[in-house]
């Protein structure tokens, strides 16, 4: 079991950066992915085509967030299998969740392409972005089960502490995704399209190479062709995490689509700004997003192993730990907004409307730490229901009723309606943390709800 990771035991802080740290480098450069197709359109092919990829990331991110919060269940059933060391447990429900994943890799492919234009319509893409938009998602979408496969088998190797090896594929594709962009845009002058094809060929590639590591290795991880199928009862657990986690991802990702909208009224400029400043953002949420992850599995390896008091010790240093690295990536982003945004774009008011969304927002980013964090420790518990409710009711009802409000009876202005992000993060962290110390600190009971019970013979 050299490849894997006992969180039960040891410094908690060092275990969670040193599970974390490989997680935020391998977001790092699976965001270079959409960020490179950014720098590459913005100076080579136009502030249109800049417009049109920023504007299908919140189309995109519905799919993918909808598969990560079935890669989040899954992640979490068998991180508990390993910590409560039910290896046979561990074995079904690697098989029945990769079975599971082919069928929705099918299903989000038809879906996603048969829909690329009435989800275009629907944000109120303007009608000189409308064909550059088209092609690119349309594109992308065909060739998005490289993405999801890639997700699903690293979730696989993260839940039994392997994140180092994902990250290697990772930096392998993301380079190759560069030599790719640079090829087909600037030599082969293929726009757009180029851009798209360079993205979904390099996720292709890390699909590959995942699925070849979880069908040669001998460790307890194993993929099986001939073990492949679908256990009802695993399916039951897996998505009694994965429904309430994807369906609050998803719907927030849907809910971006209408702040896209409010975007979109301003024109191209303002639009290819809050596409350069989206992209910085999703740096900034790096080290939040990798602590969660890192959270869920400590989480769920300790409750596996009946250590509750090691869980909830291990939340709170999680906690602590991202405000710290936030607090400082911030500062620097806020110091040094223009030069960053002019690493996507030479047009000034491209950079104008960039620099203006994130200095208004990044320093609020802190409370999303919390956020995140916590959601990622009260799924490590088997509590997804809680988070999905609390970040559907804030990032989608209290933002959308921000932004109807501000736009009708304020002022319709581009820093309003850019606030609308921190609105929804500030108001999210008050009631998350609220919700947990009332639901869950202190207490070794298990959610009834959850697969724990069932999952590693644990009481209520």
């Amino acid at each position: 079991m050299a490849r894997t990771r006992d969180m039960t035991q040891g410094s908690i802080l060092r275990e969670i950066i040193i599970f974390a740290l490989p997680l935020m480098l391998g977001n790092a450069f699976q965001m270079l992915y959409n960020t490179v197709d950014v720098i590459v359109v913005g100076n080579y092919v136009g502030k249109e085509a800049l417009a049109a990829v920023g504007s299908t990331t919140m189309i995109t991110n519905m799919f993918v967030f909808f598969f990560n919060g079935f890669a989040t269940g899954a992640g979490v059933v068998i991180s508990r299998n390993f910590g409560a060391r039910k290896l046979k447990e561990l074995h079904d429900t690697i098989e029945t969740t990769m079975a599971m994943t082919f069928l929705l890799c099918a299903i989000f492919t038809v879906m996603g392409v048969l829909g690329v234009k009435w989800m275009l319509r629907f944000m109120s893409t303007p009608d000189d972005v409308f064909a550059d938009a088209t092609t690119y998602l349309t594109i992308y979408l065909a060739g998005i089960s490289g993405l999801l496969i890639y997700n699903i088998g690293s979730g696989i190797l993260r839940a039994v502490g392997d994140t180092t090896r994902p990250l290697m594929f990772l930096v392998l594709t993301s380079l190759l995704n560069i030599v790719l962009d640079l090829l087909f845009v600037i030599v082969g002058h293929m726009g757009i399209a180029g851009v798209a094809y360079a993205t979904i060929l390099s996720q292709m590639v890390s699909a590959v190479l995942t699925m070849r590591l979880l069908i040669q290795t001998d460790e307890i991880y194993k993929f099986v062709w001939r073990d492949l199928y679908f256990d009802p009862k695993i399916l039951l657990d897996v998505f009694s995490i994965a429904i309430p986690a994807g369906v609050q991802s998803t719907l927030t990702a849907f809910s971006n689509v209408f702040v896209q909208s409010y975007v979109n009224f301003f024109g191209s400029s303002c639009m290819a700004g809050w596409s350069c400043y989206n992209k910085l953002d999703q740096f900034i949420l790096l080290p939040m997003q990798s602590v969660a992850m890192a959270a869920t599995t400590f989480v769920s390896q300790n409750i596996g192993a009946r250590k509750h008091s090691r869980a909830n010790q291990g939340t709170g240093t999680a906690v602590f730990f991202t405000v710290g690295v936030t607090a400082v990536i911030a500062a620097a982003l806020f110091v040094f907004a223009e030069p960053s945004m002019r690493l996507f774009s030479k047009d000034a008011s491209v950079i104008e409307f960039g620099v203006l969304f994130l200095r208004t927002n990044v320093f609020f980013l802190l409370f999303n730490c919390v956020n995140h964090v916590l959601a990622g420790a009260l799924r490590g518990r088997g509590d997804a229901r809680g988070p999905m409710l609390i970040m559907m009711a804030c990032f989608i009802g209290v933002r959308q009723i921000y932004l109807f409000v501000v736009t009708h009876f304020v002022a319709n202005t581009p820093e309003l309606v850019g606030f609308g992000y921190p609105v929804g993060w500030m108001s999210c962290c008050v009631v998350e943390v609220i919700y947990w110390f009332v639901r869950w600190k202190g207490k070794q009971t298990w959610n009834s709800n959850s697969t724990a019970g069932p999952a590693c013979g644990l009481k209520r």
